[in-house]
């Protein structure tokens, strides 16, 4: 790689790391083409890319940026797996991958400028996704009104009921 090479893919990474939501350091010594390329294709489902860059190289493009504190990770042969849409389902990818491939190993992540641990991984990894969270929320957020509106009727209904019992009991009377 000459030296233009290298400046194209520092910024390239630079412009990247500026803007990710979720960005997490895998070592994957001893895997194989073939895991490497479906790990790839697995993450590209989930919206997320995987990066093997020079470690040098991700040092440089991470000045500047929240990144630059994970620097410190950086050591041995990595991948870089990087995202700005959902957070989670690219952590669940890896982490489900991670329990059948023990060559793959998760070094650290970082979510909204805060690095986690791998137990905070793992956590991440149980929750889930954004979609089924937001459609909890809004079965949350629907059910508040129908529950109010029928507390609300409960009390004429129960009138209409009672004095329709009497009606019929004065019919039946007579």
């Amino acid at each position: 790689m000459d030296r233009k090479e290298k400046e194209q893919v520092i910024a390239e990474l630079h412009e990247k790391l500026k803007d990710f939501k979720l960005a997490v350091l895998a070592g994957y010594s001893g895997m194989d083409v073939a895991r490497i390329t479906s790990l790839r294709v697995a993450l590209r489902k989930s919206g997320s890319d995987i990066h093997v860059v020079k470690n040098t190289l991700l040092r440089i493009a991470s000045q500047g940026t929240d990144f630059s504190v994970m620097n410190e990770h950086v050591k041995g042969p990595l991948a870089l797996i990087m995202t700005d849409k959902d957070v989670v389902e690219p952590i669940k990818v890896l982490v489900e991958f991670a329990k059948k491939n023990a060559e793959l190993e998760i070094k650290a992540a970082m979510m909204s400028g805060k690095v986690l641990s791998r137990e905070q991984v793992n956590a991440v990894a149980t929750l889930p996704s954004r979609d089924v969270l937001l459609s909890r929320l809004l079965s949350v957020l629907i059910g508040v009104p129908t529950g109010l509106v029928s507390v609300l009727s409960a009390v004429p209904r129960g009138m209409v009921q009672v004095l329709d019992a009497y009606r019929m009991k004065k019919e039946s009377a007579q």
